[in-house]
């Protein structure tokens, strides 16, 4: 293996890690009702789609969903993802990740889903350029779409 095939492959490692570790970081921000910083994590142009919402497309729309709406939700729930399943392109990637969700109140009950996100590398930086969760299972039947 010549450095060029090495420099390659330290990059896509290190790439690898960026990406894993800006997508828990947007779980722990979640976790931590910091919405705001959240919307540092999404390109201006990012589209979400969250539960029911629709797809909400660009900072306005994020702003409205993240701060306007979850961020006035008392907080009842954790989540965690794991199993991330990455594939970089160059400057763009596609993750999924199974996550979890654990609710409080009124009782203990969890829902299961997956993300799927596309980041892109901006000024040498992975950002989130879409995510959309879709629930797989939960721990009762009315929890499920």
């Amino acid at each position: 293996m010549n450095s060029e095939e090495l420099e390659k492959r330290v990059r896509a490692l290190e790439d690898l890690e960026e990406i894993k570790k800006l997508h828990q970081k947007y779980m722990n921000l979640m976790d931590n009702l910091q919405y705001k910083e959240v919307l540092d994590l999404f390109t201006e142009d990012a589209s979400v789609e969250i539960r029911n919402s629709g797809v909400l497309k660009g900072k306005e729309a994020l702003t409205d969903i993240y701060v306007n709406k979850l961020g006035r939700r008392p907080r009842t729930e954790g989540h965690f993802v794991i199993e991330p399943d990455i594939t970089i392109n160059g400057d763009a990637a596609r993750g999924a990740w199974l996550v979890y969700m654990l609710f409080s109140k009124p009782a203990v009950e969890w829902v299961q889903g997956i993300n799927n996100a596309e980041y892109v590398r901006v000024g040498g930086k992975w950002k989130i350029k879409s995510m959309k969760f879709t629930r797989t299972n939960a721990s009762k039947s009315d929890m499920f779409p």
